[in-house]
């Protein structure tokens, strides 16, 4: 495992994700820890979820809308305001250079000190978060930290035409992956987590009451593999020194 950085020495820190909700469900409790202690957080969602929900009678257009302002919503219960949406295609994303492309011109913009994105591996013991989608998410943001934001000469169009100087992310956090190290207790942030994932009307809206017992299951699983006393919740990451 990699030394992790302590969050006093992060300033700012960009989270990667393949749609909206991705975060909620993976991070949202540790992106509201981050934010209570006053780091800087800013999402991009690489996709608008416009082949997510349920309804029939919504078009993928008026998806689009609707899931990117619930990620909107979803965000303030975790006290982020910055939230950008890359608009590639739901269900059909792949870890192109377009896309590398894409993400390192916000890492450039953002100068973050920390990334969290998706773990590009498949996890088949828990097959959900290993979504075609989050994987090319997860790799574009890995190829997008190292190297593409930190060589000027990689896109050097991103500095010769927007002006935007080389950066280097020192520390990459991968969510949903096959191989958890690092558990960061969410118990204080619970309820939180739960708003933000009500938020997502349209992809949550189904499970009602159901939906804190479910996320309760999860997170005390995790605390119990991280050994965290009885009774407590946490979410889980891979920490990548990217330094």
């Amino acid at each position: 495992m990699s030394d992790v950085l302590d969050d006093s020495e992060i300033e700012r820190i960009l989270v990667v994700m393949a749609h909206p909700d991705d975060v909620d469900f993976g991070s949202a409790g540790t992106v509201a820890g981050w934010t209570d202690r006053g780091i800087e957080v800013t999402y991009l969602m690489v996709t608008d979820g416009d082949a997510g929900g349920f309804d029939d009678g919504v078009t993928r257009e008026e998806m689009a809308a609707l899931r990117r302002d619930e990620q909107r919503a979803a965000a303030k219960c975790a006290g982020v305001t910055d939230v950008r949406f890359l608009g590639h295609p739901d269900g059909r994303l792949e870890a192109t250079l377009d896309l590398r492309r894409d993400i390192a011109r916000v890492i450039r913009q953002v100068r973050p000190d920390r990334v969290l994105t998706q773990s590009p591996e498949r996890n088949y013991v828990r097959i959900a978060p290993s979504h075609p989608d989050h994987r090319a998410a997860g790799a574009a943001a890995l190829d997008a930290v190292y190297p593409d934001a930190r060589n000027p000469y990689a896109f050097p169009e991103l500095l010769a035409e927007e002006g935007l100087e080389a950066w280097t992310v020192r520390e990459v956090w991968l969510s949903g992956g096959p191989a958890p190290e690092h558990y960061v207790d969410v118990t204080g942030q619970f309820d939180r987590k739960v708003a933000a994932l009500r938020a997502h009307a349209s992809q949550t809206g189904h499970m009602g009451d159901g939906l804190p017992e479910m996320l309760r299951g999860w997170l005390s699983g995790n605390a119990r593999a991280g050994g965290l006393p009885e009774g407590r919740l946490a979410e889980v990451f891979q920490v990548v020194d990217t330094a």
